[in-house]
């Protein structure tokens, strides 16, 4: 009779590696999409300093200064833009002219240097975003970086993964919407900033269910059927197509 090759102890070994193996892949493999999902990767809801502590609250809720003030090719380009320092100049060349929060503003100014704004909201060099398009089919400002008008310091309001962004493309009706208490002739641009003159004026209350979605920054889109058969209505009005949306090339260089 020939001896044994493995000792009795080496069938529990190999009970214990077979089922830390088994539990082991599938964690290693949750926590990494955990991660990646995680602020810590995804920077969502992580004020970033910046080398002037711009407030959007200040401005463009207390003072009710319109994004495209600042944003000037929103409506027209990929780019939203940002603030030249002769911008900023128009009103602290008049207030707050000594403050020493705004002297990275007047250097800027006397020497001709440019600001360095650190960058909030980016996507990879493969992708390609165009603002203008979505601001041309009236989607607000805040369905994709969250609720701005309430950020002292700006941070990054949603994720941008790609999945997330699939969600609006491959549904576009859920997202599009006419508000039905402005003309019938306002273009669908004006009401993604007239949102926010509404909600000075009228207050959150007297606003749609939608509305106040969109502007506490957490909207999904509408699952209410007849939101979804208007919405259909004006992705053909608007000559959304649809079966395109989820192409590659639609997105990615």
């Amino acid at each position: 009779m020939s001896a044994q090759v493995f000792k009795p102890s080496a069938n529990s070994i190999a009970q214990v590696a077979m089922l830390s193996i088994a539990i082991g892949v599938p964690t290693v493999w949750l926590s990494i999409a955990g991660l990646s999902r995680s602020p810590a990767n995804t920077k969502v809801d992580v004020p970033l300093n910046q080398p002037v502590p711009f407030s959007h609250q200040h401005h463009a809720w207390e003072l009710g200064i319109d994004c495209r003030y600042c944003h000037t090719s929103v409506e027209k380009s990929s780019y939203a833009g940002l603030p030249s320092t002769e911008t900023c100049m128009s009103c602290h060349s008049q207030i707050w002219t000594n403050s020493p929060l705004l002297e990275p503003v007047r250097r800027s100014y006397e020497t001709g240097t440019p600001i360095k704004w650190n960058l909030v909201n980016k996507v990879p060099q493969f992708v390609h975003f165009n603002h203008s398009i979505h601001i041309n089919r009236g989607i607000n400002c805040d369905v994709c970086h969250g609720a701005v008008q309430y950020m002292q310091i700006t941070f990054k309001g949603n994720s941008f993964q790609m999945a997330w962004c699939l969600q609006c493309h491959r549904a576009p009706e859920r997202y599009v919407y006419k508000d039905e208490t402005a003309p019938a002739t306002e273009a669908p641009r004006n009401q993604v900033f007239n949102l926010y003159w509404k909600f000075q004026e009228k207050g959150m209350s007297n606003l749609s269910d939608r509305e106040k979605e969109i502007l506490h920054g957490d909207y999904g889109g509408s699952d209410d059927a007849q939101d979804k058969t208007k919405g259909k209505e004006l992705v053909s009005k608007y000559g959304i197509h649809v079966a395109q949306l989820a192409d590659c090339s639609v997105c990615h260089y």
